[in-house]
């Protein structure tokens, strides 16, 4: 037997021994440049092996040149936590046992921490993550806008803020790629709405285009220098985002000189010529003309494979734009798979499991705390009422691309249990069940459970208790927050709304936990004691919203998006039905600019909550705005935060710039700058904020470039986009 195993080997052996002599040519010296080492990389391939460099060879791998020893790209999901193993092809998971991740917190809870430390500290915990499971691309962050609370797909996320995720996409992208590991920015461009996305052609000014939806990109690529970028599967002006000629080529890799790998969404590859001369350099996921998965030679058929090999035999596609894919692929390879100074990274660890608990408590947003019941004191509480279906669901699994198979995820029950089980009698009932996604059919078919026995029940338990915390919000099913499908509403499903007001009827202390990853309406909102948006928090959920509740952690999370008292008070809903969700497949941003807070501030239009919003259970105070200028250009505002209230506390310090008499369409204000600061009680900070000279400027379409307006300008400094405490006049 074991003469035979070694016979087995052989071949493996030889094999080995060959890529092993190749792969030292490929390296040449490692203290050569990466460019050089590209170039005598690429004097050896044939047209065949640079070919299949550009597509697919399973579900997430790209192919590598086995005769050379250049191995090929392991590609993963997602951007909160590393997707189990799937087979080689197809989507079903491979079944092991060994790939139960960590799951992060959902973007939008990063984006409302305020603090690009966390964001650095996410993108290294994941990063490692995804270099211990040898994976070359971490298929994320997402930076797309939240320009409509309807959209399946903002949870992934960081806001409907351009500056606020051009800051904060910067450190993630950074701490994912010190481990040798290429984050990949997605969805390229203006994927901001599920419904119809894989047909709807988006258009909109210039202007919008610049001032709102690019910005995130933009510093992703020419700041963080994020080694790829991912495509959206939208349509802009008449072409695919895959594709498309204005967005890959004359904007991201002319305009902005990125020099990574664009990466195709799988299956929005539409054709050959347009992907060969628009700018895409790889392409996954394409579905193939009946053509099943697992079927011989499957991804021969893609439009960047055997069809790609015969333009260019019969000289309809040039040899040089096939060289910049290779030498952008490459360049992909040695800073990832071929890189041998990456670490070795780590997965599941308690460092990784602090992290994810850290930025989930920062994040957590309080949104309302009548009479100071949070955080919670259980002096003649002996009874508490647990009440909600999301206090016990799974939210790391369902989603889409999100979805995770986990190591462990304490649930908010649990998590309330673990942290008040011992003081109080914990009683817990579900109050109304979701129904069951069937991801085939993008639908979501009833719960079998009725749901009038369950919010009897619930009822019942409020009557009885001293205290009810309600935890309740989204989930991933169809038409919530998921891929593929947007919300058909702003309320909450399940009749969670009839719900909440029938317990605040039997009892005075409730309690609202919401976990989701958008607005929601809130028609009890003056009946609830205190209201907490928790966002999706992964393994550490029940641990960071026990935290909160109890003090532990003092909130410090600000709304990285607004919430309206209602749908049509949306920029994007105003306009009909060509703004959101289109006509015919068209659709034209008429909200323009004014996206979020710029539409509300604008328009006068009061939102539930607004954007930047967030209690403490402590208090602050400003004072002292000093605005000096420091060169030509740039200016720094100095400010004095204190602490008045008598617990260690965090405050995010906004400054928002307004112009005065603007001869154009402006937003009211705009942020331009922030900073998290930390202080005891009493003690005072002196806060300083540069404002540079984008801060003033806007994209002039006259001249197809950033302007700015000379005159009188009011610089804001305050807590949220509504509550500002100083200001000071300049003019430039």
């Amino acid at each position: 037997m074991r003469k035979l195993k070694i016979f087995l080997l052989l071949p493996a052996l030889v094999i080995c021994f060959t890529s092993v002599n190749a792969q030292k040519a490929i390296y040449l010296d490692e203290n050569q440049p990466i460019e050089k080492r590209i170039e005598h990389a690429l004097s050896l391939m044939t047209v065949d092996e640079k070919v299949a460099l550009c597509h697919a060879q399973s579900t997430f791998t790209s192919a590598g040149v086995p005769r050379l020893g250049i191995p090929y790209l392991k590609m993963s999901d997602g951007p909160h936590g590393i997707r189990a193993e799937g087979n080689w092809d197809g989507w079903k998971n491979a079944d092991w046992t060994i790939d139960s991740c960590l799951a992060f917190p959902a973007l939008t809870c990063l984006a409302a921490t305020f603090n690009p430390q966390m964001s650095l500290l996410y993108g290294r915990s994941i990063g490692e993550e995804a270099r211990y499971r040898e994976k070359n691309v971490l298929l994320g962050p997402g930076v797309n806008i939240y320009r409509t609370p309807l959209n399946g797909r903002n949870f992934e996320y960081m806001g409907e803020d351009p500056f606020l995720a051009s800051i904060m996409v910067v450190p993630y992208i950074t701490g994912v790629q010190e481990n040798g590991v290429a984050a990949c920015l997605k969805h390229y461009a203006f994927n901001n709405q599920e419904k119809n996305r894989f047909f709807v052609d988006v258009d909109m000014s210039d202007r919008a285009m610049r001032e709102i939806y690019l910005p995130a990109f933009h510093a992703g690529v020419t700041k963080a220098k994020v080694w790829s970028v991912m495509g959206a599967y939208n349509l802009f002006r008449g072409q695919y985002c895959n594709q498309n000629d204005l967005l890959l080529n004359k904007i991201l890799k002319t305009e902005w000189k990125f020099d990574g790998a664009v990466i195709s969404d799988w299956g929005g590859v539409h054709g050959s010529k347009q992907a060969i001369e628009h700018g895409l350099d790889i392409e996954m996921g394409t579905g193939t003309d009946g053509l099943s998965s697992g079927a011989k030679n499957v991804y021969d058929y893609y439009y960047m494979a055997n069809p790609y090999k015969k333009m260019l035999a019969n000289g309809e596609a040039s040899v040089a734009t096939l060289n910049d894919k290779v030498r952008r692929i490459l360049r992909l390879m040695y800073r990832t798979s071929m890189n041998n100074d990456k670490p070795y990274g780590s997965f599941v660890s308690e460092a990784h499991s602090k992290a994810a608990k850290q930025i989930a408590e920062e994040g957590i947003v309080l949104l309302k705390n009548q009479n100071s019941i949070l955080p919670l004191n259980l002096n003649g509480i002996k009874k508490i009422a647990v009440i909600g279906e999301n206090a016990t669901r799974s939210l790391t699994i369902g989603g889409g691309s999100s979805g995770l198979k986990v190591k462990y995820e304490i649930s908010p029950l649990k998590g309330i249990q673990n942290r008040f089980g011992s003081q109080a009698q914990i009683n817990y009932q579900m109050g109304y069940a979701a129904g069951e996604t069937a991801y085939h059919v993008n639908d979501e078919f009833p719960s079998k459970l009725n749901a009038d026995s369950l919010r009897k029940e619930a009822i019942k338990l409020a009557a009885e208790s001293d205290l009810v915390i309600f935890v309740g919000g989204l989930n991933k099913n169809s038409f919530q927050d998921s891929e593929d499908a947007d919300r058909k509403t702003m309320d909450l499903p399940y009749n969670q709304n009839l719900l909440v007001a029938e317990i605040a009827k039997v009892n005075k202390k409730v309690v609202v936990v919401l976990i989701s990853g958008n607005a929601i309406t809130m028609p009890w909102l003056n009946q609830a004691s205190a209201v907490v948006q928790s966002w999706y928090l992964g393994s550490e959920s029940g641990n960071a919203i026990a935290s909160i509740l109890s003090g532990d952690v003092n909130p410090s999370g600000k709304l990285p998006f607004t919430f309206p008292k209602q749908l049509s008070d949306n920029g994007a809903h105003s306009f009909g039905e060509i703004s959101y969700p289109g006509v015919n497949l068209k659709q034209y941003y008429k909200d323009d600019i004014l996206v979020g807070y710029r539409w509300h501030d604008t328009k006068k239009i009061a939102p539930q909550f607004e954007f930047g919003y967030g209690l403490s259970y402590t208090t602050f105070s400003y004072k002292d705005l000093k605005v000096s200028k420091t060169d030509e250009k740039n200016f720094t505002a100095t400010f004095t935060v204190t602490n008045t209230g008598k617990v260690y506390g965090a405050e995010v310090s906004q400054l928002y710039v307004k112009k005065v008499g603007t001869s154009i369409v402006r937003a009211e204000k705009e942020l331009k700058g922030f900073d998290k600061i930390f202080l005891k009680p009493g003690e005072s900070k002196i806060v300083s904020i540069n404002i540079d000279a984008e801060a003033f400027r806007y994209y002039n379409e006259s001249i197809k470039n950033w302007d700015s307006e000379k005159g009188k300008y009011e610089l804001l400094i305050g807590g949220s986009s509504r509550q500002i405490f100083l200001k000071e006049a300049i003019i430039i």
